[in-house]
């Protein structure tokens, strides 16, 4: 009798099985390894890191124990994000490993020839013996591998609230008490419904604007080294505000263009939180929100919102009386649960835009709306819900009759441009990058005006009238948070674990330098044509020659940030996560103004307009002036 021939291929499948069986059991076990370790592991509380700061407390003036400190701590927290990194992949992989683990299998069994009844001389038990054993070989792995799944699934998710924790490293906390302002009550004269608005006022403290008074304007000043470009200029004949009243103003998250300059002047240095010195108001804010307050005339609008809940807040700069509040709700293609979201960033975090004569909002769930400032609807609707592991945070901005919105997320990215009288999308485009919580900026170079964005893997330029894409420069890796910095035809981009890059625009933008000494994950960075200041979330500080990328100076403060810095009267305002600004000159060596204290804690960056600063803590708006 003939035999049936074996399938030459039976070989090959079952070696490519054994191989795929092999390697997913090793990541199994690598990922439950590395889970177990990185549950061990404070990134924070290091030993010795915590031995050091202890030495570093008796003598604070050791500038090699405190780089020591530094380097060891940033050891720490690399080795810590690697790991769970590890294991995110190690997740990948093992997905990779099963699938063609169970293909292999598949192709063995159509390919082997089928087996003959099995005797009767064949003992009965011995076939229920061989079957369990399978039964219960194959429940064992099946269980494995879910085990190895889940430990991956549960350290990806754990990424984002690690964020926060580990990037308090490398701060020595100072014990302080935060003290409550008095609050005062003060009945609403405009008849809009709003209770419990509750405002301190010092008296014998009076607010001051500085105003020409034969033009009656704002006056505003440019810090020194600035050039005095002349960017394409939104005049009235369009019905749109000036370049000059945009600066007058505080309209985006950052000020004008969102490149962290102001142009105010009078801005006051020092104050004091617990006492009441130079605060002039301070309210409650109702729902919680990370976004920066934004200005426009006498009216500072902010944003706030909970699972459940999105509001809208229209502040008295001058007294600081909620006016109004707009609650969001009924939007067309809005879903019915709010998305999951990490606690430092929330549901608010976007800042708002203003043009002067409408606000615009974003939230978590995409959701975004127009009002006029007397609170009214004017339009709305939802961009569809970001797939975004940390919350939706990147901040709008006004080019005349447009609303630019970057929307990067895990569905794919785009920028867009939306009518800020109807909300009509009036261009959107692409792009090949992976999630981003920076938010655009405007420039100006050569008579021509650009949206610069910045995610991995690129930082790119696009027309705002038309969406194309103008240039785009690859070097930008990870998880972006800072937005872009700009001055003289130079824009500046950074993110952790990636680079420092000063690209020079144009017709061919071209890199002028890269430096890995700092980087940031979330402060952006701010510039002037002759200086750039990076400000890391562990406490350092650098100044760069915006030129050629030399280190002019470094410092190291106590405390972390999550605030971007502002360039005010050639002073760079930074304030850290325990609400004590650091003002310090913007010069090529280091020099400490001043470092008044809030009592609270703070991760928002202030606004300024008409001599004052705005600044959000964790439940609060605070106006401060002299």
């Amino acid at each position: 009798m003939n035999k049936k021939p074996i399938n030459p291929n039976l070989k090959l499948w079952k070696g490519i099985a054994l191989f795929a069986g092999i390697f997913s059991f090793i990541i199994c076990f690598l990922i439950i390894a590395n889970f177990v370790q990185i549950n061990r592991i404070d990134p924070v509380n290091v030993e010795t890191v915590n031995a050091l700061v202890q030495r570093l407390h008796e003598n604070p003036e050791d500038l090699a124990l405190r780089e020591q400190i530094r380097e060891l701590d940033l050891l720490a927290r690399k080795a810590y994000f690697t790991t769970q990194w590890q294991i995110r992949t190690g997740g990948y992989l093992l997905v990779a490993g099963i699938a063609l683990l169970i293909l292999s299998l598949q192709m063995i069994i159509s390919a082997r020839p089928k087996n003959p009844v099995p005797s009767a001389l064949v003992p009965e038990n011995y076939l229920f013996t061989q079957k369990n054993a399978r039964k219960w070989i194959t429940a064992g792995g099946i269980s494995l591998v879910a085990v190895a799944l889940l430990l991956a699934f549960l350290t990806h998710s754990k990424l984002g609230n690690n964020l926060s924790d580990v990037s308090n490293s490398n701060q020595i906390t100072e014990n302080q008490e935060a003290v409550e302002i008095p609050i005062a009550e003060i009945s609403d004269s405009t008849n809009v419904a709003q209770t419990g608005n509750e405002v301190s006022v010092l008296e014998n403290q009076k607010m001051t604007t500085a105003q020409d008074s034969s033009q009656n304007t704002v006056k505003t000043q440019a810090p020194e080294d600035i050039p005095a470009e002349k960017p394409v200029s939104i005049s009235k004949v369009d019905g749109f505000p000036s370049d000059d009243e945009f600066r007058q103003n505080f309209p985006f998250f950052r000020g004008f263009n969102g490149l962290g300059i102001a142009y105010q002047i009078d801005i006051p240095t020092d104050w004091d939180g617990a006492e009441g010195r130079n605060i002039l108001w301070k309210i409650k804010i109702p729902l919680p929100g990370f976004n920066s307050p934004i200005v426009w005339g006498d009216r500072v609008f902010l944003t706030g919102a909970s699972n459940n809940k999105k509001e809208i807040y229209c502040i008295e700069a001058s007294s600081g009386k909620i006016l109004w509040t707009a609650e969001v709700k009924d939007i067309p293609g809005s879903p019915g649960t709010s998305p999951k979201v990490t606690d430092d960033t929330g549901h608010a975090a976007p800042g708002m835009a203003t043009d002067g004569q409408r606000v615009y909002a974003i939230f978590s769930n995409g959701d975004i709306i127009a009002l006029d400032f007397a609170g009214n609807r004017v339009w709305a609707k939802n961009l569809g819900v970001p797939k975004n592991h940390y919350g939706h945070s990147s901040s709008l901005i006004t080019f005349k009759n447009k609303l630019i919105v970057q929307y990067d997320q895990g569905a794919g990215g785009q920028v867009m441009a939306l009518s800020v009288s109807t909300g009509e999308i009036l261009w959107n485009t692409p792009r090949k990058v992976k999630i981003s919580w920076a938010s655009p900026i405007l420039i100006s170079k050569a008579g021509r005006t650009e949206i610069v964005l910045v995610a991995d893997p690129n930082v790119a330029g696009y027309d705002p009238e038309t969406g194309a894409e103008l240039w785009s420069i690859k070097g930008v890796i990870g998880e972006v948070g800072p937005s872009a910095g700009f001055a003289d035809g130079v824009v500046f981009v950074t993110n952790e674990y990636s680079k420092l890059m000063a690209i020079k625009v144009g017709e061919k933008p071209e890199v002028l330098w890269e430096s890995d000494e700092f980087l940031s994950d979330v402060p952006s960075p701010v510039a002037t044509k002759d200086l750039l200041f990076l400000v890391t979330s562990y406490g350092a500080v650098a100044c760069y020659d915006a030129k050629t990328g030399d280190i002019f100076w470094e410092h190291e403060f106590d405390q972390g940030f999550y605030s971007s810095p502002m360039l005010v009267e050639n002073r760079v305002y930074l304030i850290n996560k325990q609400g004590v600004t650091h003002i310090f000159k913007a010069d090529k060596t280091f020099e400490l103004i001043a470092e008044p204290k809030l009592g609270e804690k703070s991760v928002c960056t202030p606004a300024f307009s008409n001599g004052r600063i705005f600044l959000r803590t964790e439940t609060s708006l605070f106006c401060i002036g002299s």
